[in-house]
Parts: structure tokens; C-alpha cells; sequence
């Protein structure tokens, strides 16, 4: 009897360790049968807040809850089995101190057995991610653009395209690794200023609206597949999901509606012993 091989998940150290070598594939997941597919292609998994617009229809990312990061991220993790597997603490789950931040982070993490937490920049965030880290928790930042500020930048808004914007992009950046983060995503900036921050930092930069040359690239996988009719500057649509859905959903219509659906093949009958 064969037996039968299991694949070992990539680890924080061994995506650290790409930095500037191997570039790291990321993509989002929040399902089991998406994670299932991506897994044996990316490095990275991200289970985002965007769930909350791309799943859950919500306009923003604020709405999204603790309980909702929860419930993807395990569905995430029964569907893969090589990835890392990230999760973002959701708006509300962390800002108000270092402490809350790991009771949040704590629960994902027991609850999903996720290997690691996304944190978007903030004021002081720096502490944060160190109080986190220091406690045996992984932590990714996230700098640059940020969906849970929303509502302060008035949408979804580039970020660095003043002096001053772009010095904190880089102090974040900055206080990021020094704190002990793994990874930062930079999110809409402008390229120079991507290129200067994965110059500058010794851990891996993961691109998302900013530069081929970060060491890795991130994109919401719906985005990527062609599932909605809008899409953000820097997605590059990889392939038309929506319009295959809707001519299978046409099809399926009009053989029920022809009385065509099911046929016999389809259908099940008394056995006759």
C-alpha cells in the first residue's frame, strides 16, 4: 500500500527568508473550494477584510467582524494544506491597545490555526506589532493605502503622492520591521516610492498597486478571475468568471424552462431486485 504524501505549509521563516530572491505569490482566499485551487499555486493565502465587500456585499471593509475573520479563515484552512495562511484583524479588533490586539489576534489564530495576522498602519501601531510578536504571534503590516481608514481619507485613496504622506509611508514601513513584522503589504503608492521602501526594509515587500518590484505581489482573487463588472487600476484580469457564470446560469435557465432539466440520466428510479 502507497502511502500517501502530505504536502508541509510554508512557514513565516521561509517566506521571510525570500526576500529579495524568489518572488512570493499571494492571492486572497476566504472559502475552503477556492483555497483547495490556489493552494498548490501560491505561497501566501490571505484571508482579507475585503471579504466583507466581495463576499458579504458590504461598501466598505469597516463592517466586517472578529466572528466573520473567524469563519472564512476556518474555511480557508480546511481547504489548504501548503500556503501560509494569513488573517487580517478586522477594524475595531485592534487600535485600542497592544493588549486587545493580542486577545483578538489570540482568538483567530486558536480558533482558525492560521499561521499569522495582517495589521493595517496606524499611529502607534509599531507597539503593537511588537507586544504581538513578542508574544509568539507573526504579524504581516500593511502600509500605504488602507481600506479600514476609509472614512478619515474620505475612499479609497493613493497614498505618498505628498512629502508628507510619503515620509510616514516610509516611517511606517520602517517602525513595521523594526517592531518585528514578517512582511509588509504596501497597498497604492506610487512605484519609486515601493521600490525605495523594499530597498530600504530587510523583510519581503508584497505589492499590491505599487511595483513589480516588491518581492512579492497580492491580489483579491475575485478581482483577478473576472467576477465583477469594476475593478481597481492595478488589477490585471486574468480571466471572465462572470461571464462564464452567467452564460452557465442562462443555459441552466433554459432547460428548465424548456421542461429539459433533469433528463433521465439525471434523475433516479425504483430498483427492481
Amino acid at each position: 500500500m502507497s502511502k500517501q504524501v502530505v504536502q508541509s505549509r510554508l512557514t513565516v521563516p521561509e517566506i521571510r527568508a525570500r526576500k529579495g530572491k524568489q518572488k512570493i505569490v499571494c492571492l486572497t482566499a476566504y472559502t475552503a473550494p477556492i483555497a483547495a485551487i490556489l493552494d498548490p499555486i501560491v505561497d501566501l493565502l490571505l484571508v482579507g477584510d475585503s471579504l466583507g465587500m466581495v463576499i458579504h456585499g458590504l461598501p466598505s471593509t469597516v463592517g466586517v467582524t472578529l466572528e466573520m475573520m473567524i469563519l472564512h479563515g476556518q474555511a480557508v484552512m480546511r481547504g489548504s494544506q501548503h500556503a501560509l495562511v494569513v488573517v487580517d484583524l478586522p477594524f475595531g479588533s485592534y487600535e485600542e491597545s497592544p493588549v486587545q490586539a493580542f486577545r483578538s489576534a489570540t482568538e483567530i489564530m486558536a480558533k482558525t490555526g492560521c499561521q499569522a495576522v495582517k495589521i493595517e498602519a496606524f499611529e502607534g501601531v509599531d507597539a503593537t506589532i511588537a507586544f504581538l510578536t513578542q508574544r509568539g504571534i507573526p504579524v504581516m503590516g500593511h502600509v500605504g493605502l488602507r481600506p479600514q481608514a476609509v472614512n478619515v481619507d474620505g475612499g479609497f485613496r493613493a497614498k505618498g503622492r505628498t512629502v508628507g504622506e510619503r515620509d510616514r509611508v516610509i516611517a511606517e514601513a520602517q517602525a513595521a520591521e523594526q517592531a518585528g513584522a514578517f512582511a509588509i503589504v504596501v497597498e497604492g503608492v506610487a512605484p519609486d516610492l515601493a521600490d525605495e521602501i523594499t530597498a530600504m526594509v530587510k523583510i519581503p515587500t508584497i505589492g499590491i498597486g505599487a511595483s513589480p518590484q516588491c518581492d512579492g505581489q497580492i491580489l483579491v482573487t475575485d478581482d483577478m478571475v473576472g467576477l465583477f463588472d469594476w475593478t481597481p487600476k492595478f488589477v490585471r484580469r486574468y480571466g471572465k468568471l462572470r461571464h462564464e457564470i452567467e452564460k452557465a446560469a442562462t443555459g441552466y435557465a433554459d432547460d428548465v424552462r424548456r421542461g429539459e432539466f433533469p433528463a433521465a440520466a439525471e434523475m433516479y428510479y425504483l430498483k427492481r431486485v
